[in-house]
């Protein structure tokens, strides 16, 4: 079985590029590259991982294609585009490349509740599936019936949720999210991510029965064959380090058939993002 964490990031950290990286986050505010990730990645026996964009700027799309190129272990990228721009065709095409598998937008940080439903950004979706390109949708539960309309609109387009849409763990809201997303969930061309649960609860005291409950929805409404785990390393880090942040789904699926837990632990990023044998050496 091949482990594919399907949501790490890398930075150099600049406080002008990243400045949602605020006080209670300043163990952030440093480095962390593919070796780093890697050694985490080995402890854990995980093996390849999907690389996700982390600022909005076309710099890191290229930069993060170059660590690609040059760490075989990150065998996707899903990187950023204007996707509201005139010129998104262009600015896609400078980056074709066999590793670039998705696009990302920070749309949890967009002022317009709706802004999934712009007609330009749902111009720029519309060339997605023509270039064989995915899209993670990272938003909070109340985009939830917004993001429901949008995958509505493009029905072959394949879209992946992050995160599990943030559910407020820390506060055991959970009857809200549930019901968006089971919407979500209809879509058959929608995936969605295990990831980013721990610091979504509180950081110092946590527990896996605590995120036991949103990882049933989860599988209820998704079932096993459109699940994938992620770190969100090195944001998980605020809240467990790598081994414990991945063993929240790992003892999730102990006790359940092998072709399940294959399927969450790698097969699904494997099919979702069309990932070749080759990429996963």
């Amino acid at each position: 079985m091949i482990q594919i964490d399907a949501h790490v990031h890398f930075w150099r950290y600049d406080p002008a590029q990243y400045g949602w990286i605020d006080a209670p986050m300043a163990a952030l505010r440093r480095d962390f590259l593919p070796a780093d990730a890697k050694r985490e990645m080995d402890r854990a026996g995980v093996d390849a991982c999907v690389a996700i964009q982390a600022r909005q700027s076309l710099e890191e799309t290229r930069w993060l294609l170059e660590l690609a190129d040059a760490h075989p272990f990150i065998t996707g990228v899903v990187g950023w585009v204007d996707l509201q721009s005139d010129e998104v065709g262009a600015q896609i095409e400078r980056f074709r490349h066999p590793k670039l598998v998705g696009l990302r937008h920070v749309v949890q940080s967009e002022p317009d509740d709706r802004f999934l439903l712009k007609p330009a950004f749902c111009r720029g979706i519309s060339l997605l599936e023509d270039l064989d390109l995915a899209y993670d949708i990272l938003i909070y539960p109340r985009h939830l019936a917004v993001a429901a309309e949008l995958v509505g609109r493009f029905t072959r387009q394949r879209f992946v949720i992050d995160h599990l849409a943030k559910p407020d763990i820390r506060s055991g809201e959970i009857r809200e999210w549930e019901k968006g997303l089971r919407r979500l969930a209809e879509f058959p061309h929608v995936f969605c991510k295990l990831s980013g649960l721990v610091t979504e609860a509180d950081w110092q005291k946590w527990t896996a029965d605590e995120l036991r409950p949103y990882l049933d929805v989860a599988f209820d409404c998704f079932g096993p064959h459109r699940l994938m785990v992620g770190s969100d390393w090195p944001v998980s880090t605020l809240a467990a380090d790598y081994g414990r942040t991945m063993a929240v789904v790992g003892d999730y699926l102990v006790g359940r058939p092998d072709a399940e837990r294959h399927a969450v632990l790698g097969g699904n990023a494997q099919r979702f993002w069309r990932l070749t044998a080759r990429e996963l050496v």
